[in-house]
């Protein structure tokens, strides 16, 4: 449980932020910095105590989605968006500071970013890694977001940026909210026809990977009659 931390007016988060650093903030601290005022009944430090505490883990708000977020009290509309593009923000600089100059060595390890990345998606995304001769990830797109209408993408939406970005080979993945990381007979069909389509044009498609929270599924790596193999 968070403890309220009391800071008298010559330890405000702004000011001990000036003088130490981010890194010096109490988690606390640092949401009172983002919410910047309080309510009437509460002031900002005890608002900031009081969402950490019903949060439990400050992680949970990446999960979030706008109207759970003005839902916390506190959080209305305008903060709610503030929130989602600071959290979103947070995110695309850990993830381009990982895979800056990273060269793909193996499903597994990229499969564990992933698992982080979009894991615990409520909605299917659909990622597309494009690589260089050293497979060194030149750019990532995401190629759609799942909807009740749409589970799967064409292959020439994927080849089109394969062909923009002069990718010599790219990797596939995608996440299955259930959690359950087992292919379904959509993505094997998927696979097999994107696997055909790249070696039309030259491109080799080196995996699809999917992944839940907590495990993952490399076509690569499994043994079966649709493998994908070099």
């Amino acid at each position: 449980m968070y403890q309220l931390k009391q800071m008298d007016r010559s330890s405000q988060p702004r000011e001990r932020l000036l003088q130490e650093g981010a890194e010096g903030l109490s988690d606390q601290e640092l949401l009172a910095i983002l919410l910047r005022t309080g309510t009437r009944q509460n002031p900002v430090s005890v608002l900031a105590s009081k969402i950490l505490e019903e949060l439990g883990d400050i992680s949970r708000l990446r999960q979030f989605s706008l109207e759970e977020l003005q839902q916390l009290k506190g959080i209305g509309p305008t903060k709610a968006i503030e929130f989602k593009a600071m959290i979103e923000l947070g995110r695309r600089i850990k993830y381009y500071q990982e895979v800056k100059d990273h060269q793909i060595l193996s499903s597994r390890d990229l499969a564990k970013q992933l698992m982080l990345d979009i894991g615990g998606n409520p909605q299917e995304h659909l990622l597309a890694l494009y690589l260089n001769t050293q497979n060194k990830i030149i750019r990532r797109k995401t190629i759609f977001i799942g909807s009740v209408n749409r589970s799967i993408a064409e292959p020439r939406e994927i080849l089109h940026y394969a062909i923009k970005y002069m990718a010599t080979s790219i990797i596939i993945a995608h996440n299955h909210p259930s959690g359950v990381v087992l292919p379904s007979t959509n993505d094997i069909h998927f696979t097999n026809g994107l696997k055909k389509s790249c070696e039309i044009v030259g491109i080799h498609l080196l995996d699809h990977i999917i992944v839940g929270g907590q495990d993952y599924y490399s076509f690569r790596e499994e043994e079966a009659d649709w493998i994908l193999k070099n």
